[in-house]
């Protein structure tokens, strides 16, 4: 079985993988960084502006795919400083409305490109 892709021009992949993964009615996204599409370079500010680019990226993909936020089931967080968490719940807090998705947050040594946060996503057809 083969599996069915989404690319996104507005998202970057910084290694071999998918931007998403069709399986059945759930669609995979893969961890978005901060990264700008327009420039390929990671958006430099703080965890404000980080997230916010995030959540540019996967929503991006989400269109790629035929979906909104409305559709996402799960969301994993990972920072690399959980001081960030209350700065990222802000952003967070904006993107979805009630109910919101079920999450994860997880503190990490470090991200690629030295980012400070990456967002993956599941979501629902």
């Amino acid at each position: 079985m083969s599996r069915k892709a989404f690319s996104a021009s507005g998202a970057v992949s910084v290694g071999p993988y998918s931007h998403a993964i069709e399986a059945g009615d759930l669609i995979f996204l893969s961890g978005q960084t901060p990264v700008d599409s327009q420039t390929g370079k990671l958006v430099e500010g703080d965890i404000v502006e980080q997230t916010n680019q995030c959540f540019k990226n996967l929503f991006n993909v989400l269109e790629a795919a035929g979906l909104t936020p409305d559709n996402v089931e799960k969301v994993n967080v990972f920072l690399t400083n959980m001081n960030n968490f209350t700065a990222m719940n802000e952003v967070y807090s904006k993107q979805f409305s009630e109910p919101y998705p079920a999450r994860t947050t997880i503190g990490v040594s470090s991200l690629p490109l030295g980012a400070q946060v990456e967002i993956e996503m599941i979501a629902r057809r």
